[in-house]
């Protein structure tokens, strides 16, 4: 459970058959035999569906193309209290993973004004309204220079799985959910509801009706836990630490529409992330390649 935005998931939420919620927060069989345990999840015989995969209105992590979020914030650690500042974009391009038509994000870390992360996540929303994490590919850089992306997950490969980064229908006293579970790369996040109807002011304004939900590595306690707020038709507008050796504290600084220059600059950088990760990553393989599309 590394600090970042995807961290549900983290992040990164996209991956296929397994945790959907029902009339509570469910997670299908195939999540509960991958966690080794049912204990962070109800098992549920139901599959999640995709007729509309790429219909990500959700209420509360709408991911319409073109929209850029930037955040604002810190990242305490051993080595001190670091400037974080991550700028998340929802591209216009289409990629399937795991069989499933998913949206492609472009994601990318500061650390006191230097880049460390550039990520592509990919993100489907079931019938149930559920946005679900289907993999990533989050590249790291050192004083500028690539490093590699040895943490890359594909659903579906070597025993990964997908899972729901935000319930479609959050309610207070669902179980925890599974929002995605990677073994061969130690990934594994667990989400749950613990609060509704909260009021948060961030630079971008104040909402209402927020929910927030608390998600924790059970693998990695030292990782400690992340607290998210999401509000109603934005999305994530606040991030808080409880513990663990990294704590990140991030406001959502800007939301704003990318006109068409921007978005083709957006695009372009995207798939060159994407067409350099079939050489980067074996798992990566198994994906459909990027393209663009306007639905």
């Amino acid at each position: 459970m590394r600090p970042d935005l995807r961290r549900v998931v983290a992040v990164p939420t996209l991956l296929a058959g397994m945790a959907v919620l029902a009339a509570t927060v469910l997670v299908a069989p195939e999540a509960a035999r991958a966690s080794g345990t049912a204990r962070t999840a109800v098992a549920s015989s139901s599959h999640p569906r995709f007729t509309h995969p790429l219909a990500t209105r959700s209420r509360y992590f709408p991911l319409v193309p073109g929209t850029r979020f930037s955040y604002e914030g810190t990242v305490t650690d051993a080595e001190g209290t670091h400037r974080h500042r991550v700028v998340f974009v929802v591209t216009d391009l289409v990629k399937k993973v795991g069989g499933v038509n998913a949206r492609v994000i472009l994601d990318k870390d500061y650390n006191d004004g230097v880049l460390t992360e550039a990520e592509l996540a990919f993100f489907s929303q079931d019938n149930k309204g559920n946005v679900w994490t289907r993999g990533e590919y989050p590249e790291e850089y050192e004083n500028g220079r690539f490093q590699g992306a040895p943490s890359t997950w594909v659903t579906g490969v070597r025993g990964a799985h997908a899972g729901i980064l935000v319930p479609g229908r959050p309610r207070l006293g669902t179980a925890p959910f599974v929002q995605g579970r990677a073994p061969a790369v130690g990934f594994y996040d667990v989400g749950k509801v613990v609060a509704k109807g909260l009021r948060v002011c961030v630079p971008t304004g104040c909402y209402s009706g927020v929910v927030k939900i608390r998600e924790s590595a059970p693998n990695a306690p030292e990782d400690g836990i992340q607290l998210k707020y999401y509000a109603p038709h934005v999305g994530l507008v606040r991030i808080a630490a409880q513990g663990g050796d990294s704590r990140e504290v991030m406001v959502l600084k800007s939301l704003r529409r990318l006109c068409p220059r921007e978005l083709r600059a957006v695009r372009a950088e995207a798939l060159r992330l994407d067409r350099r990760a079939y050489h980067v990553s074996k798992d990566y393989r198994a994906t459909g390649r990027a393209h663009r599309t306007r639905w």
